[in-house]
């Protein structure tokens, strides 16, 4: 083995614990913390069709995930039930999770993304899935179709949805990537993916976005490296 290869099998080894360090601290996707039980089937992936409108608006992630949860325990789990109840029901709803700023217009938008669903996928958005072919670009480019789901709404929809949808796999955006960059990690698609099992992908994504939007998660890690490598 050359010096070079010598270092750079070192410098892997080190992103391979900085990336295990990260999952083990943050390591849960924000379906999970929406209490969505993502599956193949049509309830849970309208619900995080949902969850990714409300995430992809200028608003903490707690809150947008705590508005999904409301949203859903008001009986609002599915694109019918959605476009059924009321503009206010849905304003109240997003309301209970706090998330007052962009309530209106999430409301009507709500409402106009669930009549979409339904009249162009019969309320199944597996049909979307089939309908893009295995094209990840393509399926972006569908959800983005969806009222109130744009660029980052779709991002955050098929990181999450590679978890169920492997031919999506690895789906690491832009700004999985800036996270990676913080943390040291490797800027790089297929580099990044290696870093990890398969099945760990979305949280991983998930977990890259925190390091991202959020510095302390950066240092939380770098500090348990540290540790980590003091011991060692």
């Amino acid at each position: 083995m050359s010096p070079s290869d010598g270092k750079r099998t070192g410098r892997t080894k080190e992103q391979r614990e900085t990336a295990r360090e990260l999952l083990d601290a943050y390591g849960h996707t924000y379906a999970e913390a929406a209490g969505i039980r993502l599956k193949d089937t049509p309830q849970p992936l309208y619900q995080l069709l949902v969850l990714a409108h409300l995430l992809s608006a200028r608003i903490r992630a707690d809150i947008a995930v705590a508005a999904a949860r409301a949203l859903f325990e008001a009986g609002l789990r599915d694109p019918r039930h959605m476009k059924d109840a009321s503009w206010q029901q849905r304003v109240d709803a997003l309301g209970e999770g706090g998330y007052r700023r962009y309530d209106e217009r999430t409301s009507t938008q709500l409402g106009k993304a669930a009549e979409l669903v339904l009249e162009e996928y019969r309320g199944d958005l597996r049909r979307m899935h089939k309908e893009a072919g295995g094209d990840p670009g393509r399926l972006r480019r569908l959800l983005q179709e969806v009222p109130g789901i744009g660029p980052a709404g779709a991002d955050i929809f098929l990181r999450e949805a590679q978890a169920v949808w492997p031919d999506l796999a690895p789906y690491l955006d832009d700004r999985t990537l800036d996270g990676a960059k913080r943390l040291g990690l490797p800027a790089d698609r297929d580099k990044l993916a290696g870093l990890v099992k398969r099945d760990e992908l979305p949280t991983l994504a998930a977990a890259l976005v925190r390091a991202a939007i959020d510095r302390h998660v950066v240092e939380e890690v770098r500090e348990t490296r540290a540790k980590h490598t003091g011991r060692s």
